[in-house]
């Protein structure tokens, strides 16, 4: 977004998302809670650039008739003001139930630059002047609501400016127009200035924050499978020094949509508030990916011989597997052979405190690839492993890494004989750790997106994991463009 007022609102509601009325009944996947001190640094940083865009704010000149005791009936003229410096001091953001928020700005000042001429007759005046604006308050309520697609949209439902002082210095020997000014454009001038403040502030709302609102996709892409959705589940739950944003957070299969089998648990959150935005993630929606993965059979593998490394001491053929297996070649001499790994259930993420742990349980089938028919099944085993996870996360993504320990193997059908399980074992467990995990958790630094709009960063990041939900807390960074 181009710098401007946008920024401002953009900050406080864009860069915290903040939600509003949608499709309530669900629970979230995905929680922002907005802290104190989230809210102040938005405000502080809306404040500046509200502090730049007031000083291009274009006055009107004002003219009329005076009547002065000893000087008779004349006319004025104050032309060409220009605002010179602008200073907006004190800032409060804070959460208006049931509405949005409320933003206070008080302690600010204006001044102004501008000169003046006056006539009687033939007689005329002319000269400058400089206007010193002080003590101006600024309070505005913003509206925040959502369209049918999900999308947040925000209005100003309220807007008061008050000026308290104005003081001007005007050059020449001219008191009668100092008397002037304050008897007949003071008043006009004031008016002038507190309108002119919430006109820039309610354009702002429309030309540049909602379009920009507008523009946070409702669903992100994870990968060539996955998506997730980022609607709004209901209002902003406003509370008194925080604020919580619901997501639905629901994990998708791009190609397949369809409702999720079960809905998401509710989360008890801590109430930390030692940075400005935390999100609490469900592990409801890392179960919801896993169900997806294995019902699109994405959790499934294939082992051939050529897949294995060039160095690896076991071949998968008849004549490399008499080893596990002595009586293969007498069936099948010098063939070769296929693993294939079905995983029996959607490995369910278990999130206890301090704790990431999943328990995938599969079946290892093995063909013998005959050269004029189908593959031929040979032996069945059983692989259990326990695996676990560990998660990091950076200035927009979460990311993770799996941790497997050596998997467990048992036999449950053989059609050559004898079959050692323990050689097997040895050998599915070098495949696994060097190989098949590798990969996977090169999928898995590519990341869960958070739901952050352009122009934000996170830093001084913390991962806390309770139980059933991840919670991360971060400082957050608005970079101007």
């Amino acid at each position: 977004m181009e710098a401007g007022t946008g920024p401002l609102l953009s900050t406080l509601l864009g860069l915290l998302l903040l939600s509003t009325p949608g499709t309530g009944g669900a629970n979230p996947a995905l929680v922002a809670r907005i802290t104190d001190k989230g809210l102040e640094y938005a405000a502080k940083e809306g404040l500046l650039v509200l502090q730049r865009e007031l000083q291009k704010i274009t006055l009107p000149d004002f003219t009329g008739d005076f009547k002065i005791k000893h000087l008779g009936r004349g006319h004025y003229e104050f032309h060409s003001l220009e605002v010179q410096r602008c200073e907006l001091r004190g800032s409060s953001l804070k959460p208006l139930p049931g509405q949005g928020l409320s933003l206070a700005i008080s302690d600010s000042s204006i001044w102004v630059r501008g000169k003046w001429k006056a006539s009687k007759s033939f007689v005329k005046f002319r000269g400058s002047f400089d206007l010193d604006v002080k003590s101006i308050t600024i309070s505005v309520d913003l509206l925040l609501g959502s369209d049918p697609s999900g999308r947040p949209t925000v209005t100003a439902s309220r807007c008061s400016s008050r000026i308290c002082d104005l003081d001007v210095d005007i050059s020449g020997n001219t008191r009668w127009l100092l008397n002037l000014f304050h008897n007949q454009i003071e008043s006009k001038l004031r008016k002038v200035l507190e309108n002119k403040v919430c006109e820039l502030i309610q354009e702002s709302v429309t030309s540049d924050l909602q379009p920009y609102l507008q523009t946070l996709p409702v669903t992100a892409e994870i990968d060539h499978v996955l998506g997730i959705d980022y609607s709004l589940v209901e209002a902003p739950r406003a509370m008194a020094h925080m604020l919580d944003v619901m997501f639905k957070g629901e994990i998708f299969n791009r190609n397949h949509r369809t409702p999720p089998a079960s809905p998401t648990p509710v989360m008890n959150l801590p109430e930390d508030s030692k940075q400005m935005v935390y999100f609490a993630i469900s592990n409801h929606a890392f179960n919801i990916a896993s169900r997806v993965y294995h019902q699109a059979g994405y959790l499934n593998f294939s082992i051939t011989d050529d897949m294995l490394p060039p160095d690896s001491k076991i071949r998968l053929n008849t004549k490399a597997f008499r080893p596990f297996t002595p009586q293969i070649t007498r069936r099948y001499p010098d063939m070769n052979m296929e693993l294939r790994g079905t995983v029996v259930s959607a490995p369910l993420l278990n999130i206890s405190p301090g704790n990431l742990s999943l328990a995938p349980q599969m079946e290892i089938e093995g063909f013998v690839l005959l050269p004029s028919s189908a593959p031929e099944s040979v032996f069945r085993l059983s692989v259990v492993t326990n695996v676990f996870a560990s998660l990091t996360f950076n200035n927009s993504k979460v990311t993770g890494m799996l941790h497997p320990e050596k998997a467990q193997v048992k036999l449950i059908d053989s059609k050559v004989g004898m079959f050692n399980v323990n050689l097997f074992q040895s050998f599915l467990n070098y495949y696994l750790l060097n190989t098949l995990y590798p990969e996977v958790n090169d999928e898995l630094a590519k990341g869960f997106p958070l739901p952050l709009p352009r122009n934000i960063r996170l830093h001084d990041l913390d991962l806390q994991i309770h139980k059933d939900f991840l919670y991360l807390g971060a400082n957050v960074l608005y970079i101007r463009v």
